[in-house]
C-alpha cells in the first residue's frame, strides 16, 4: 500500500470530483487507500504535467497517479525518468489513444478500474525513449513511451479535426487518413542504428517504438515490448494498389494472426514493409517532416537521433 499518493490530474479532461469518487469507491471496495495521503497536482497549459510530477515528488509521493491523454502520460513519465525517481505510476486513461494504457492492459473507460489497478496492480518496469529532435526553433528534447517518428501516421494526426476528434474520439484520425496518404510520399533518408554503419534508405513512414499496439487493436510491430530494454522500428514504402495490399497482407496476416497461428519468433520483412531493433537510431532527412511523439504532432523535422533508458519508470 502506498503511504503517500499524489494525483497528477488533467482538467480539460475529467473533473476532480470524478476521481476523487473513484478512490473513495476502491477505498469502499478494497481498502486499499487506507491512511494513504493523498495529494492532488493540477496540469495546466504551460505545465503538462512535468512541473506538477516534480511538485509530487518533492513532497515525497510514493505513488503517481496520472488521468489524463496521452500527452499527460507522456509528459508524467518524462518527469519520473528524468528523475530518476522510485515512486511507481498509475494511470486513469481519460484520452483519445490512451496508447500506453492499451499496451499495458490498463482498463480504458473505467475510472475506478484503473483506480484499482493503480492501487493494488504489481509494479511492471517501463523503458523510456528519448528523442533529440531539431525543430523549426532549434533542438528539443523530448521522452516518449509508445512510438515517434514521420510519415502517414504523423501527417494523420497533423490533418485530423480538433472537433471531430473531440465527438468522435480515435475515429477521427481514419477521417484524415486519405489526406495523410496523399501527403506522405517517399523519401530518402540516412539511417543508422546503434554501433552499425549508417545506410541510405527510402520510404514515406517511419515509426519507432517501445510499445506496438495502436487505437482499433491494430498491432503495427509485434515484437515491440515496453520492458525488453530495445526499441522496434517499422519502414514503410508501399506505393499503389498491389503494394499496399501486400502490406496489409504482411502486416495483418503474416505478422498478425498467421503468427498466432505459425508460432513464428520474428516480424516478417517484405519489399514495402521492414523491422528492425535498436538501442540508439540517428535519422537525417533531406527535407523537414510532420514529425509525432505518443500520437502528438510536434511539428517537421530534419534530423533526429533516439536514445533509450531501460526500465526508467515502474507501471503499476
Amino acid at each position: 500500500m502506498s503511504a503517500r499518493i499524489a494525483v497528477v490530474w488533467n482538467p480539460s479532461k475529467t473533473e476532480k470530483d470524478v476521481l476523487a469518487d473513484a478512490l473513495a469507491e476502491v477505498q469502499e471496495k478494497t481498502g486499499t487507500v487506507g491512511d494513504a495521503e493523498v495529494s492532488w497536482f493540477e496540469t495546466t497549459v504551460d505545465d503538462p504535467g512535468q512541473g506538477a510530477t516534480a511538485q509530487a515528488l518533492e513532497a515525497g509521493a510514493d505513488l503517481i497517479l496520472v488521468a489524463g491523454g496521452d500527452g499527460t502520460v507522456r509528459a508524467v513519465a518524462e518527469a519520473l525518468a528524468d528523475a530518476k525517481a522510485d515512486a511507481d505510476l498509475g494511470i486513469v486513461p481519460l484520452g483519445t489513444g490512451n496508447l500506453l494504457a492499451r499496451n499495458l492492459g490498463v482498463p480504458i473507460n473505467d475510472v475506478p478500474a484503473a483506480v484499482e489497478r493503480a492501487l493494488s496492480g504489481d509494479a511492471l518496469p517501463v523503458d523510456v525513449g528519448w528523442v533529440d529532435v531539431d525543430l523549426e526553433n532549434g533542438r528539443e528534447r523530448h521522452a516518449f513511451v509508445v512510438m515517434i517518428g514521420f510519415g502517414i501516421d504523423a501527417h494523420m494526426i497533423a490533418e485530423t479535426n480538433e472537433d471531430l476528434k473531440a465527438r468522435a474520439g480515435w475515429l477521427a484520425y481514419v477521417e484524415s487518413l486519405g489526406r495523410a496518404l496523399t501527403a506522405s510520399d517517399i523519401v530518402p533518408f540516412h539511417l543508422a542504428a546503434d554501433d552499425l554503419p549508417g545506410r541510405d534508405e527510402e520510404g514515406h513512414t517511419l515509426l519507432i517504438a517501445n510499445c506496438g499496439t495502436l487505437q482499433g487493436g491494430l498491432t503495427l510491430m509485434p515484437d515491440a515490448d515496453p520492458s525488453d530494454g530495445e526499441l522496434d522500428y517499422l519502414l514503410l514504402s508501399a506505393e499503389g494498389l498491389g503494394e499496399w495490399l501486400g502490406t496489409l497482407k504482411t502486416m495483418v496476416w503474416d505478422n498478425g494472426l498467421g503468427r498466432l497461428i505459425g508460432n513464428k519468433d520474428e516480424a516478417t520483412n517484405s519489399e514495402a514493409v521492414t523491422h528492425g531493433r535498436a538501442r540508439r537510431i540517428r535519422v537525417t532527412l533531406p527535407d523537414p517532416r510532420e514529425f509525432e511523439i505518443d500520437g502528438e504532432g510536434i511539428g517537421k523535422t530534419g534530423e533526429f537521433e533516439v536514445t533509450l533508458q531501460p526500465g526508467a519508470i515502474r507501471v503499476r
